[in-house]
């Protein structure tokens, strides 16, 4: 069992994600795995930097054939990925549009610049998203959203999900009783993914912030209109006034 190895190598896993993967991985081998990586990819906060170099550490230790582990994993990724392209094809483009005309600080040209973006560049976007952090989920969100033709979003999804796992797994195969290694270093890269994100997301609302205030200290054409207006009338009244003296 794996636990048994855990416990033999000194590395037996106190709970957590990595004890509830063993688990699976203890219970229904390589399907568990797959079935981990499905849930990963429906639950963002599941990571998968911890159950792919376990798995590979299992097949390393003969609990699990290597290209089984490499083709449950692949396949979990694929099953969570549609899952999360179904949720998008039920959204439907008209209620994004309806929640993103409600939210404040973005425009509707902001979405249709996005879609336009996606149509030209999906199925590079969903290979790629693959392989970040977070977007590894997202990503399927939007694809599901835009109708991509399924058999494109499945052939990115499953190439890009495939070159993602063979990394994590290979290295939790070739680092054996260290592949929490894995973890750590993916955890700084995840870090990076954030913060750029979130400084982004800062970038966008500031700009937004201070184009809205400079539009609306503006005055429209209509002030000027009624300032020129306002400008002859009191001429007028010069005039007037000089006249009658």
């Amino acid at each position: 069992m794996i636990e048994t190895m855990y416990a033999a190598a000194g590395t037996e896993p106190s709970g957590g994600v990595a004890g509830w993967a063993t688990d699976l991985m203890d219970k229904l081998g390589a399907p568990g795995a797959g079935l981990a990586i499905a849930l990963e990819n429906l639950f963002p906060p599941l990571p998968s930097e911890v159950i792919l170099p376990l798995a590979g550490f299992a097949s390393a230790q003969g609990r699990m054939s290597l290209v089984a582990a490499l083709a449950w994993t692949t396949a979990g990724s694929v099953a969570g990925a549609l899952a999360l392209y179904g949720i998008g094809a039920l959204i439907g483009r008209d209620r994004i549009r309806a929640m993103v005309a409600r939210l404040p600080l973005v425009k509707l040209d902001d979405l249709d610049r996005t879609e336009a973006w996606f149509v030209r560049h999906g199925a590079k976007a969903v290979f790629f998203g693959r392989m970040i952090p977070i977007f590894r989920s997202l990503i399927s969100v939007p694809a599901g959203v835009e109708r991509m033709r399924m058999a494109t979003f499945l052939l990115y999804t499953a190439l890009g999900s495939l070159l993602w796992n063979t990394v994590f797994v290979l290295a939790g195969y070739g680092l054996g009783d260290n592949w929490r290694t894995v973890e750590e270093y993916v955890g700084v890269y995840s870090k990076a993914v954030v913060a750029l994100v979130g400084l982004a997301a800062l970038a966008f609302v500031s700009v937004r912030i201070v184009k809205s205030r400079r539009s609306g200290r503006r005055p429209g054409p209509g002030a000027h209109r009624a300032e020129a207006g306002g400008g002859h009338r009191a001429e007028a009244r010069e005039l007037t006034r000089d006249r009658d003296f």
